[in-house]
């Protein structure tokens, strides 16, 4: 289907944010908004962002891609995940307005954009669907816990491991160290503290940011695809986390909730395949409800 994408600015609390809308011509009910996750901006890391928006839009689904405030292109202050509130609302408005025929849409984000959207997904009855990739549940408990359970297994298994041991190449101090630092971390009793402060000036409190996700996922009663990387530690935080929680266990059983997961893809999908994987899940998913 034909399609024309089309440059939108949005006003947000004084300030403009920039974003790509790719509008089908004759556009469906149901829309996708991508939200930008990490020190991206709106075409995504490999392009991933703008090849799934077009895409989309050659099926009949109107996407939106934007650059929230302190992000990419947009002017403002830069701010953590959890303080998206405002600029989420102001483009699901301009969306609506954009694409009149829409009646509800789903958010698509990867890593601590998937958690920005589980915040605000039960704000909005709008938001009929979750796309969630990789979520960020970073905690200095919880990494150090799926770094050794999951970076020395591999590192075991390792060819190159054993080569380096073999011959003398091996730095056994620095290992050593390393290892009893993150053992360190998992030891029960520490403080559990971590999370993503972009503002530098640590003006917001990470330590219980698993329980405030578990808080809005029962507050949120929509539709859920969650897509895992097999080779990427933020993934196998998650999983970890799920794994070890009757509570997450039940929020994310089915039928309402879909798992899917790329064995050997990396955080970003930064394969032509793995991106091209996704594309098609997403797809899939969106034509089930």
């Amino acid at each position: 289907m034909n399609f024309e994408e089309r440059a939108l600015t949005l006003r947000c609390n004084g300030s403009w944010m920039y974003g790509i809308l790719s509008l089908p011509e004759r556009t469906a009910s149901r829309g996708v908004l991508i939200v930008v996750g990490g020190p991206q901006y709106r075409v995504g890391s490999h392009r991933q962002f703008t090849l799934l928006a077009r895409h989309l839009a050659s099926l009949g689904i109107p996407v939106l891609r934007f650059d929230y405030r302190g992000m990419g292109d947009s002017e403002g202050a830069p701010r953590t995940f959890e303080d998206l509130e405002d600029d989420l609302h102001c483009a699901i408005e301009r969306f609506f307005e954009e694409a009149p025929a829409l009646s509800n849409l789903v958010i698509w984000g990867l890593c601590d954009a998937a958690s920005a959207a589980l915040f605000h997904a039960h704000r909005d009855p709008r938001i009929t669907g979750l796309v969630l990739l990789n979520p960020w549940v970073r905690t200095d408990q919880g990494a150090a816990k799926a770094y050794l359970k999951h970076y020395y297994l591999t590192r075991l298994l390792d060819p190159e491991f054993w080569s380096k041991v073999w011959n003398g190449r091996f730095n056994y101090a620095n290992a050593a160290q390393s290892l009893a630092k993150t053992v360190e971390k998992v030891l029960p009793g520490r403080k559990i503290a971590a999370g993503r402060d972009t503002t530098g000036d640590g003006s917001c409190d990470f330590a219980d940011l698993p329980e405030r996700m578990l808080n809005a996922l029962s507050r949120y009663k929509g539709k859920i695809l969650l897509i895992t990387s097999g080779n990427d530690l933020t993934a196998q935080e998650f999983l970890e986390l799920v794994k070890g929680s009757r509570e997450w266990q039940q929020l994310l059983a089915p039928p309402h909730v879909t798992h899917r997961n790329l064995p050997e893809a990396n955080h970003t999908f930064s394969r032509r395949e793995w991106r091209d994987q996704v594309a098609d899940w997403t797809k899939e998913w969106l034509y089930t409800w």
